[in-house]
């Protein structure tokens, strides 16, 4: 692993050459440019430069700035080169928590990545400025929450009738606010910063009575509807208009995608609304699925005519939608299908 203290680092220029260099008495890291990604591109982020970031779990992660795709790994200062979630601050620092074999999560400034070092602590708050993470050992009931300055790991209490341990699979910040947990096998948690409130249905605990997938996915719809990739839906209650005892509402949706009374395409991956208010649900094997309210429509996504394996889904600055997968690297929808992308 490549540490950099000083002002002068060291670069590695496109002849796989390592040279040293001083800019104005700040520190910058270089990783090597290459001509293309690799192939497991798992988690894609477009920053507040409109700098795209893509996630890999065997080769670090990529930056493409529109012109030059550069590729950064432990050699240049990542502590893994399996990337789970790329994290962005108010300020534009970037964040990659890498998992294996520890949960590290790395600051990138700009010039030089940053080990965050975890405090144990119960210091659960929910602030403007917090950026939240996964831990990267399961069913230890455990997140890590970053407030620019301390990166607290905190414990979750046992959900309500439901055994321990779990991990958490998804994060997301609602309309609202409130920071939201998918679990595996627990269920969804929602937190606002006073309180938790867990849905334990079985179709966010266990699947088909084939185990628990985990909710890997949460996305709210037009109607401010909660998704959990499932084939339900969810109205949600603030604790100033709750309904009954129960803070939520669970409404039987689409069911199957391709709609098919006993479908196994009644859960998915990843979800995300487009700028249309149109979902877009990606399944392991089965391509996408695009929702408008009334209608779905399926996109197969292949590569030499043989369906690929997809992962995650992410809409970027300008609406744009991209696809993370296996072994395939990324793919961008061109306004009628899905395309590999390449510079």
């Amino acid at each position: 692993m490549l540490t950099i203290f000083t002002a002068v680092v060291l670069l590695t220029s496109c002849n796989g050459q390592t040279t040293k260099q001083q800019v104005n008495s700040v520190e910058i890291v270089k990783g090597d440019i290459v001509s293309e990604l690799g192939k497991n591109i798992m988690v894609i982020h477009q920053d507040k430069k409109n700098v795209y970031w893509f996630g890999s779990w065997e080769t670090g992660v990529y930056r493409f700035d529109g012109k030059t795709m550069t590729n950064y790994t432990t050699e240049h200062g990542l502590p893994s080169n399996r990337i789970d979630e790329i994290k962005e601050d108010k300020f534009g620092n970037i964040y990659f928590n890498g998992f294996y074999p520890n949960s590290t999560i790395v600051k990138f400034d700009g010039h030089t990545f940053t080990t965050l070092t975890a405090t144990p602590s119960n210091e659960w708050k929910l602030q403007s400025n917090d950026v939240w993470f996964k831990h990267s050992y399961e069913f230890e009931n455990k997140i890590y929450r970053y407030d620019g300055n301390i990166l607290y790991e905190l414990q979750f209490s046992k959900p309500p009738n439901l055994p321990n341990p779990f991990g958490i699979y998804s994060i997301y910040q609602d309309q609202k606010g409130n920071i939201w947990f998918g679990t595996n096998p627990s269920g969804v948690c929602r937190y606002d910063g006073k309180s938790f409130e867990w849905i334990t249905e079985d179709d966010v605990t266990e699947f088909r009575n084939e185990g628990a997938n985990g909710v890997r996915s949460i996305t709210e719809d037009k109607n401010g509807d909660f998704w959990f990739n499932t084939e339900y839906r969810y109205s949600i209650y603030d604790s100033t208009s709750l309904k009954s005892d129960s803070f939520y509402t669970r409404h039987k949706s689409i069911g199957g995608l391709d709609g098919k009374k006993d479908s196994d395409l009644d859960e998915y991956l990843s979800v995300v609304r487009d700028n249309n208010n149109n979902l877009w649900f990606v399944t392991y094997l089965d391509g996408v699925w695009k929702y408008d309210g009334m209608k779905i429509i399926h996109f197969n996504v292949q590569a030499n005519s043989k369906d690929i394996s997809l992962f995650s889904i992410y809409k970027d600055n300008n609406g744009g939608l991209w696809l993370g997968t296996h072994e395939n690297g990324a793919y961008k929808f061109n306004g009628t299908t899905f395309e590999k992308f390449a510079i």
